[in-house]
């Protein structure tokens, strides 16, 4: 009997996430971006980008933001209480471009986040409607990112979500993060083509100044740690209308955590944060994440009783079939790296990394930076 409720439980997560490759991951690999009008005149944009003690990055980021081949843009650094020689780098450029400025912030009240603080002062220190966010710690993969984020501004759109993904590097963390980066892409991306955007990711993220206000900005998670993208996205999803941009020249790239608790602290930080999504994206992002989890759990249980393990064989197969060909489809849509090979320990080791994660977040209740 007991053993019959799981098999149930085992169909019941493979049919929902069948559910989801068909219903809103195959719509995104079919998705073609609406053509932007030819005769219109490219929006000037304004770059801003908030960097504490990044002194480096910025030293490798501004030369490729600064060489973009776009009509109009401007940068904005917000400097946020640097004390690495970021501020005299920052003047330094300031002379030599024009269309560069920085802000710096000397500091901040601490009841309130200081990343959301240095970026609301970024806005209001804008020229121009269109905003267009990255961190100082990524790399513009080509000379028209401007443009090609821009490009997703078709008639109506107010915010576009762009892809950011991490820099391939040697061994088994590096697939790790880099699948972990897929599939939470797959997700938001997907689920915004139908008309469901709740996230975005801080290092590709554009709107316009209109989004930002009437939104309130981030005074509804001021005082959150993160959020400036995932919370604001959902409030201004409520209102405003939300594009995608995925070609390769859209993308921003970063530099992936080197160590296991370096990546953990990060990932328990976003996890962090989804406790204070709408009840409707905490279901549907949730339900998928959950069907995937028990899936797993059950099915391990499962192969230890000697019942109907060619049943368990057929749906495992059957489920990874269907799955992991969606994902390789739409890591090819977006040009992310995906080793066939490692996808199914991938697949597993991330779901239970997530269960591990996310029962400490509840449990502790406490995340921290760095």
């Amino acid at each position: 009997m007991a053993t019959g409720v799981l098999y149930f439980l085992l169909c019941v997560c493979v049919l929902i996430q069948w559910g989801y490759v068909f219903y809103y991951f195959l719509p995104f690999y079919f998705y073609t971006p609406p053509l932007a009008d030819p005769e219109q005149s490219p929006k000037p944009v304004s770059v801003i980008i908030a960097a504490h003690n990044e002194l480096y990055n910025l030293q490798r980021l501004l030369p490729a933001v600064l060489s973009q081949q776009y009509p109009v843009f401007e940068i904005i650094v917000v400097d946020d209480r640097s004390t690495d020689g970021t501020t005299d780098y920052l003047a330094e450029t300031q002379n030599k471009f024009r269309n560069f400025r920085y802000i710096k912030i000397e500091n901040t009240d601490g009841t309130i986040n200081q990343k959301k603080y240095a970026l609301t002062q970024g806005v209001g220190l804008a020229r121009f409607e269109y905003l267009l966010f990255t961190d100082a710690d990524c790399m513009t993969l080509s000379n028209n990112w401007i443009g090609e984020i821009m490009s997703g501004f078709t008639s109506g759109v107010e915010m576009v979500l762009g892809y950011s993904p991490y820099r391939k590097k040697p061994g088994f963390l590096n697939h790790l993060i880099r699948f972990e980066t897929l599939l939470s892409a797959i997700q938001y991306l997907s689920f915004s083509v139908k008309g469901r955007a709740y996230m975005g990711v801080g290092r590709n993220l554009s709107y316009t100044k209109k989004c930002f206000y009437e939104s309130n900005g981030f005074t509804s998670h001021i005082n959150i740690l993160g959020g400036d993208d995932d919370l604001f996205v959902q409030d201004a999803a409520l209102r405003h209308k939300v594009n995608i941009a995925i070609s390769k020249e859209s993308q921003t790239e970063s530099i992936p955590k080197q160590t296991y608790s370096e990546w953990v602290i990060q990932k328990r930080r976003h996890l962090n944060v989804g406790r204070y999504y709408k009840l409707a994206e905490k279901l549907r992002v949730g339900i998928f994440m959950l069907s995937n989890i028990f899936f797993y759990l059950t099915a391990i249980f499962l192969l230890f009783v000697p019942d109907n393990l060619i049943f368990l064989g057929i749906l495992f197969t059957l489920r990874s079939i269907v799955v992991y060909f969606v994902y390789v489809l739409l890591a090819q849509k977006i040009k992310e790296p995906l080793s066939v090979f490692l996808l199914p320990v991938l697949d597993l080791v991330y779901f239970l990394n997530y269960l591990m994660l996310g029962a400490s977040v509840l449990i502790l209740n406490k995340v921290r930076w760095k």
